[in-house]
Order: structure tokens, then C-alpha cells, then sequence
């Protein structure tokens, strides 16, 4: 069952990350409730809140999320995606989140922008896949049962030899 748990938290993780990765990059997805999206509002976002040069960091913050959201989808990497995943929610909780306290803005309040309160979530549920790894049903999983069952079957031959 921890196999099926792991695949049901990469793939909502999975799912996540590439639309946000999606939104920063292409703008998908845009409107009233996200913003436009796309590389140069989302460079012009980062420079607002003191990450600078925007748009490197713009397409870095996309690649990061579409490319690492795909790679915990598949459970390929596993480890290496959330950790990097994680850095940047850290990134963005530090800069733009944690101003604004904890809670989402609930109210919508146009005044305040969105505590941490689901970065946070994010954060933690990406230091769990970067701890546990992908689980079975994964092909991180999948690559470990045969790299145990290849070194098996030369343990064998050795005790045969």
C-alpha cells in the first residue's frame, strides 16, 4: 500500500507542478485568478519581489516545475526532482510568501497577497518523495528491483563458481 500512496502524492504532485510550471513558461492556464502567466509577466513578478535577473530566473522557476513535475509523474529521478522542486518553494515562500503570514488570503482581499499556508504543503509533501523515493509503482522503483535482481543472480553464479 505505501507503493500506491507514493504513486497517489506524485502523481497530484505531478499534476501541480507542471501547470504551475506551464503558467510560468506558456501562460496556460491564465486568467483572473492566476494572471496572464508567460515568461515575461512572470519576469516581470520575480523583479517585482526582488528576484533578479526576472527572466532567467522566470525560465529556471518554469523549467524547474514543468521539467521536475514530469519526472515525479513517471517516478523517474524521484529524489533529485523534489529536492530541487523543494528549493524552489523554499525560494518563493522566502520572497514572496512569508511577507503575508501564514494563511492563504481567504477574504481576497486585494490589498494582501497569499501567505504560505500551500507553498508549505507543497514544500512538505515534496520533502517526503525526496526521502522515500518514488515507491514501486514507480520507475525509480521499477529500476531498483532490477538492479537487486541482477545482483542476485550474480550472487548466485559466484556461489555456483
Amino acid at each position: 500500500m505505501t507503493g500506491l500512496g507514493l504513486l497517489v502524492l506524485r502523481l497530484t504532485l505531478a499534476f501541480v507542478c507542471i501547470a504551475h510550471g506551464g503558467h510560468k513558461l506558456f501562460g496556460a492556464f491564465a486568467g483572473s485568478n492566476i494572471g496572464p502567466g508567460g515568461l515575461s509577466n512572470t519576469a516581470a513578478h520575480f523583479n517585482a519581489i526582488g528576484l533578479s535577473p526576472g527572466f532567467l530566473l522566470a525560465v529556471l522557476a518554469g523549467l524547474t516545475q514543468l521539467v521536475g513535475g514530469i519526472l515525479i509523474g513517471v517516478g523517474f529521478l524521484t529524489r533529485w526532482a523534489g529536492a530541487a522542486l523543494g528549493l524552489l518553494y523554499v525560494l518563493l515562500i522566502w520572497k514572496e510568501h512569508a511577507a503575508w503570514g501564514f494563511f492563504l488570503n481567504w477574504v481576497r482581499d486585494p490589498t494582501r497577497g497569499i501567505g504560505y499556508e500551500y507553498a508549505f504543503v507543497i514544500l512538505g509533501a515534496l520533502i517526503c518523495l525526496t526521502i522515500a523515493g518514488g515507491g514501486e509503482w514507480s520507475l525509480d522503483g521499477r529500476r531498483m528491483k532490477s538492479m537487486e535482481s541482477m545482483a542476485a543472480g550474480r550472487a548466485r553464479l559466484r556461489g555456483h563458481g
